[in-house]
């Protein structure tokens, strides 16, 4: 057991080292602080709210990523929490074929679906709508979240739903009445990822919207790049609409590292 014991030098020494990390990430998001006051100060985030630049606004990105964000998250924690409590507690022919098909899921980057996904959507009329960007990240998502929440549902006792059918309860009773409660934390934490993989999504938003007023975050700092000149009041504009669009990136990690945080402890604690 000595071997895994850590001096009070060695413990010191990796607090330095992370300090040193967390400065080294933190440069960009100074730099970019800096650039954008440099010159013309705040006048540069004024025009990056009042003015719509390669026609994007920004409060409407924000409110494209936020409308996917919360779509995503929402269909997912309902079908996932539903899908992962049948495979865990509802005896059905098949099921273990059908839950190794769901898992072989996982595999499939999202790269592979997009001629289907765009051959659905056009069909479908939903192609250049919010919605294809929701559908196309639930399906990305779904398998995870089936085996998410059926291994959460697979760590609570039998006696549970023993006590819920004795009770009189069926079996959608038993889910919404005693497991659906007890899966607070998972679901908090599944949704809480589910955002932030929406507001990182890149190639989704990109392919299936055309529509510059539906640009999201991400798109619109692609699309931004080759808008401003190289003057230097164009390099504070620039820097003004990044630090900007991060905004949101970086208040996810801070609520969502706690959310997760107490999910993993609460998870770990047992009676």
């Amino acid at each position: 057991m000595d071997m895994f014991l850590v001096s009070k030098g060695e413990k010191r020494t990796i607090r330095w080292v992370i300090y040193g990390l967390g400065l080294l990430f933190l440069f960009p998001i100074v730099s970019a602080i800096y650039n954008s006051l440099k010159y013309e100060g705040f006048e540069n985030y004024i025009f990056v709210f009042t003015h719509k630049i390669n026609g994007i606004s920004v409060l409407s990105t924000f409110w494209n990523s936020l409308q996917i964000a919360v779509g995503h998250a929402f269909f997912v924690l309902l079908v996932g929490s539903l899908a992962g409590y049948a495979f865990s507690k509802i005896e059905f022919a098949g099921k273990e074929i059908v839950y190794i098909g769901v898992l072989m899921c996982l595999a499939i980057p999202l790269v592979v679906m997009i001629v289907p996904f765009f051959y659905i959507f056009q069909n479908l009329g939903l192609y250049n709508h919010l919605l294809a960007v929701v559908c196309s990240e639930v399906a990305m998502t779904l398998p995870f979240a089936v085996l998410f929440f059926r291994n959460f549902y697979d760590s609570l006792p039998k006696e549970l739903m023993e006590s819920a059918t004795i009770d009189g309860a069926n079996v959608f009773q038993a889910f919404s009445k005693v497991y659906l409660p007890l899966a607070r934390s998972a679901l908090i934490n599944l949704g809480v990822l589910c955002v932030m993989w929406s507001f990182q999504d890149f190639l989704a938003p990109l392919m299936f919207l055309t529509d510059k007023d539906l640009a999201t975050t991400n798109v619109a700092i692609n699309n931004l790049k080759g808008a401003f000149g190289l003057s230097p009041g164009n390099v504070g504009k620039f820097n003004a609409f990044l630090v900007v669009l991060g905004i949101p990136a970086l208040v996810l990690f801070l609520v969502a590292q706690k959310f997760i945080t107490q999910g993993i402890t609460s998870g770990a604690l047992k009676d």
